[in-house]
């Protein structure tokens, strides 16, 4: 029996052979081209808004809490708030009151991190808290959580540096707070008098003398939602 095929077989079998060496040399082609080109707008547009979820953890934390803060004074000018210290403590649970806790959670928090400042004339301590979210939907529903109007309960617990001339900033002393939101961030504060006098012990209530605690987390969250385009050629992005 005769092993050669007939004519007609022969060429289709070579039409198909020549067929799928186009079809691996197209899809050849199209890999490489796949492998080799630059990111696209859209794809450095969501590489940009992945960095800013992350700063919370890449950050130094000196860069997130910057050792002095610059903000208007209430006679006018500027004045600078100065750092005291920087809290170890990132737990969501240990960093606000009770009855923001249940509101972090189911909102996905990943971390407070906590920092206290001291204003020019040395009489209001305020600590400052930035609440890591998902993403901003999330933050922005957690924000809820926050009273308004300047309460600062339920709100961010302070942070108390012993030695210092916060080390009696306790959960009693606060008198204001202030919750900002950004991006995947909020920004709280807390703030009270340097004395240690309990909120309820204060007499006349003066507002003004801690509004200056919102600014300090303006410019906080500002630096650190704003989006950055990807540097494709830096050490620190991957396009």
């Amino acid at each position: 029996m005769s092993n050669a095929r007939p004519w007609p077989a022969l060429v289709v079998a070579s039409v198909l052979t020549l067929v799928c060496a186009v079809a691996a040399g197209v899809a050849a082609s199209a890999a490489g081209s796949e492998l080799s080109r630059g990111p696209t707008a859209a794809e450095l547009a969501s590489a940009a808004k992945r960095e800013v979820s992350e700063r919370w953890r890449t950050w130094q934390a000196g860069k997130i809490f910057p050792a002095t803060l610059a903000y208007s004074a209430e006679q006018g000018g500027q004045e600078r708030a100065t750092r005291i210290g920087i809290s170890p403590q990132t737990g969501c649970q240990q960093a606000v009151d009770k009855k923001a806790v249940k509101a972090l959670r189911s909102h996905g928090c990943r971390a407070v991190l906590r920092a206290t400042y001291i204003d020019a004339l040395q009489g209001v301590v305020v600590t400052v808290g930035v609440v890591a979210l998902p993403d901003e939907l999330r933050a922005s529903r957690a924000k809820a959580a926050f009273p308004q109007g300047g309460k600062a309960v339920p709100g961010l617990r302070p942070v108390a540096f012993q030695g210092t001339v916060a080390d009696r900033f306790t959960a009693a002393v606060r008198q204001a707070g202030s919750v900002r939101q950004a991006g995947p961030y909020l920004v709280l504060t807390t703030s009270g008098q340097v004395d240690g006098r309990p909120a309820r012990a204060v007499g006349e209530q003066r507002p003004m003398i801690f509004a200056f605690a919102a600014e300090l987390s303006e410019r906080i969250l500002a630096d650190l939602s704003e989006p950055r385009m990807p540097e494709c050629g830096a050490r620190e992005w991957r396009c």
